[in-house]
């Protein structure tokens, strides 16, 4: 008995820990009043006709996600690593972001870093990153990020 006592004792804390992971979507990312207006008005259309590197930078971000354990799903735009795996990579709310249309607004990216790197997988293929997000802009050459996650893992997409 006092066998399963400690081996729960020591298992409740990592289930905790488990459950205080937000699982996010990217709309999350964007503060209730700017939701409240693109429910209102849509969703701003992406000019094709200009320049395809041009950021808009309007939106803010939601400072209370700050030091929150979460899980997004997202395509992956390399930044830094090798041909195996990746270290420094943004993380883009759809296919092609960054690269064959304007960026999209800085709170709709998420810088990543993982120092250990991440395997490079099939980077047409949506991922999960788990990790610690910050409230925290970050500019690189291609885009400006308005959050900065430091990862943990990567997972399948499963929806």
């Amino acid at each position: 008995m006092k066998k399963w006592f400690l081996l729960l004792a020591t298992c409740l804390p990592l289930l905790a820990q488990a459950d205080d992971t937000l699982t996010l979507d990217w709309i999350d990312l964007i503060p209730e009043a700017e939701r409240k207006m693109f429910a209102e008005n849509g969703m701003p259309m992406i000019d094709h006709n200009g320049d395809v590197t041009q950021q808009n930078l309007v939106g803010n971000i939601r400072e209370e996600l700050n030091n929150s354990q979460v899980k997004i799903p997202g395509f992956v735009i390399p930044l830094e690593g090798d041909a195996n795996t990746v270290t420094e990579f943004l993380l883009v709310p759809f296919f092609g972001a960054c690269i064959h249309v304007p960026p999209p607004p800085p709170n709709q990216i998420v810088y990543v870093k993982f120092e250990a790197g991440a395997p490079v997988q099939e980077l047409w293929d949506v991922v999960y990153v788990v990790g610690t997000l910050k409230t925290q802009t970050v500019s690189h050459d291609i885009a400006q990020a308005g959050y900065l996650l430091e990862g943990v893992t990567i997972e399948p997409y499963d929806e």
